[in-house]
């Protein structure tokens, strides 16, 4: 222990009651919660990272794999290591207007995230999802994209359960390298 510190929950003025939680500040993630880099408006051309991804590097963009009319990208706020989604690259909101062939390669690009994700890190299962719309969670709602997170038996250990803090063992650059290395062909 580092002298003067105490393990001991201490009353700060002005913070409010004090609880049994600890805190671990993540500012990095305020430009998440205050919008930074999100569409300002419904087109593709209102500043959707959806629409500017494709045009990077796959280093740069965190692109795993790419298609004719998807792509696979890691989410850069993962809510587990190895959190991706699959990303069509026309500029649609629904699920709905996607046609045929999108529609085909965003199953596939799904099917191949999956098998990447096991054989890289060994997932045990997924959460798979799309939120449509706002009011159902999307962050982005005008641009579709499917989340895939892979998941472990014990995933929910004491960390987020009791300290309330998720540990990822490993920076996106290197898990975009590790899931672009084990991408199924083909």
């Amino acid at each position: 222990m580092l002298i003067g510190m105490t393990s001991e929950p201490e009353q700060q003025i002005g913070v409010g009651t004090p609880d049994a939680f600890q805190r671990l500040w993540t500012p990095h993630r305020m430009a998440y919660i205050q919008g930074q880099d999100k569409p300002s408006g419904p087109g593709a051309e209102d500043g959707c990272p959806f629409c500017s991804i494709p045009a990077k590097s796959d280093e740069d963009g965190l692109v795993v794999a790419r298609g004719e009319r998807v792509y696979a990208v890691l989410n850069l706020y993962p809510y587990n290591g190895g959190h991706l989604m699959v990303v069509p690259y026309r500029h649609v909101a629904d699920y709905t207007e996607l046609d045929g062939p999108e529609t085909a390669e965003l199953a596939d690009f799904t099917k191949r995230a999956m098998a990447a994700l096991r054989a890289a890190s060994g997932a045990h299962g997924f959460n798979i999802g799309m939120n449509q719309g706002s009011v159902a969670g999307a962050g982005i709602a005008a641009h579709l994209h499917q989340h895939l997170v892979p998941r472990w038996g014990g995933d929910t250990n004491f960390m987020p359960v009791i300290g309330h803090t998720k540990v990822l063992p490993q920076l996106l650059g290197d898990t975009r390298k590790m899931l672009a290395d084990a991408w199924p062909t083909g």
